[in-house]
């Protein structure tokens, strides 16, 4: 984390755990709007003249939607369609683009660009120099108002204002937001003026509550991209071409069934769900993993979790053991298509 930024944080109130993520003076009432430093996550940029056309070789989203939009998510994959790493990209200019990933997983993320990099017109390196802010709550638009000139329009769409990019995500009013630490450590205290200081996890339960996956060390490899619904989210491209993973990404959507798909769910718990902790059934072990979880306040929890659709169907899903906290699924803001699930022979 950017020394600095992390030292401005700490006058404001803000604690770090021993991975940097940042605990909010006060917890958020969830009125009004709120301020979050994403100290939780990390920038790699990719810089050069064949950036784009190296992304777009290694991503499983279209990376002309990147140019056109501004952003997308998108997942880098091994050989067999696993995600290695899960990125928000985001563009800067044709020979910049930042690749937002969760922090604790961002150097093996970054080892991996770095294998296939080597015979492009471009370089890959941890940015950290760039810090960013989230905004949601009813003035977030408000807010960022305040840090770009121009809005973006819609959702997934970015406004670069000199070094400060922000993009409109997908939720209700949310805005993240990535500058210089410099120019961070001044805006802060204007844009606290109007807004709660909130912490890492109440950002994490807005991402769940928007149905937006993410990996973590623990899930690295774990998932192909349907798994954690990134299709539904234009994550995935089955019209661009080759990237690597493509083929197995490619077959599973046009002549497979996926039988994983990523659920939102809430339960009570006496220890928050960790990403990978396996999921059971009462008559079934190991039917699913957790991708990501918040608290919601007290023992209770919000998460996303990969689940065997027959099991989820049919069964109550359970944290720990097959007799464990059980739970309670939830909507998702978005609808899966039902093809997915059928035999296409």
């Amino acid at each position: 984390m950017n020394t600095a930024w992390q030292e401005k944080l700490q006058t404001l109130g803000y604690t770090f755990d021993e991975q940097g993520v940042a605990t909010a003076p006060a917890p958020f009432s969830g009125e009004g709007s709120a301020l979050v430093p994403l100290t939780h996550q990390r920038i790699i940029s990719i810089n050069g003249p064949e950036s784009e056309k190296f992304l777009q070789g290694q991503l499983s989203c279209d990376i002309g939607d990147v140019d056109r939009i501004g952003s997308r998510l998108g997942s880098h994959c091994n050989i067999k369609g696993h995600m290695i790493s899960l990125f928000r990209v985001i563009r800067q200019s044709p020979e910049c683009l930042h690749l937002r990933s969760d922090a604790g997983n961002a150097d093996k993320a970054l080892a991996t660009i770095k294998k296939y990099i080597l015979f492009s017109k471009a370089e890959a390196q941890l940015n950290d120099e760039l810090v960013g802010l989230g905004l949601f709550g009813s003035d977030a638009a408000q807010l960022a108002s305040q840090i770009v000139a121009t809005l973006p329009d819609e959702v997934d769409g970015v406004s670069v204002d000199n070094e400060r990019l922000l993009v409109k995500l997908p939720g209700d009013n949310r805005f993240e937001c990535w500058l210089p630490a410099d120019q961070a450590i001044e805006l802060i205290d204007t844009l606290k003026q109007g807004a709660s200081l909130a912490g890492c996890d109440d950002w994490l339960l807005e991402e769940i509550r928007a149905g937006l996956p993410d990996l973590r060390a623990d899930t690295s490899e774990a998932f192909i991209p349907q798994m954690t619904n990134l299709q539904a989210l234009n994550g995935v491209s089955f019209t661009k071409g080759c990237y690597t993973g493509q083929e197995v990404v490619t077959r599973l959507q046009h002549r497979g069934i996926l039988k994983k798909p990523m659920y939102r769910a809430s339960v009570t718990a006496a220890e928050r769900p960790a990403p990978g902790q396996a999921l059971h059934s009462e008559a079934k072990e190991n039917i699913g993993q957790v991708v990501i979880a918040a608290p919601t306040g007290g023992d209770n929890y919000e998460l996303l979790a990969v689940i065997t659709k027959e099991q989820a169907d049919n069964s109550t899903i359970h944290l720990e053991s097959t007799e464990g906290p059980a739970l309670s699924l939830l909507e998702l803001p978005y609808t899966l298509d039902p093809r997915l699930f059928e035999s296409k022979r």
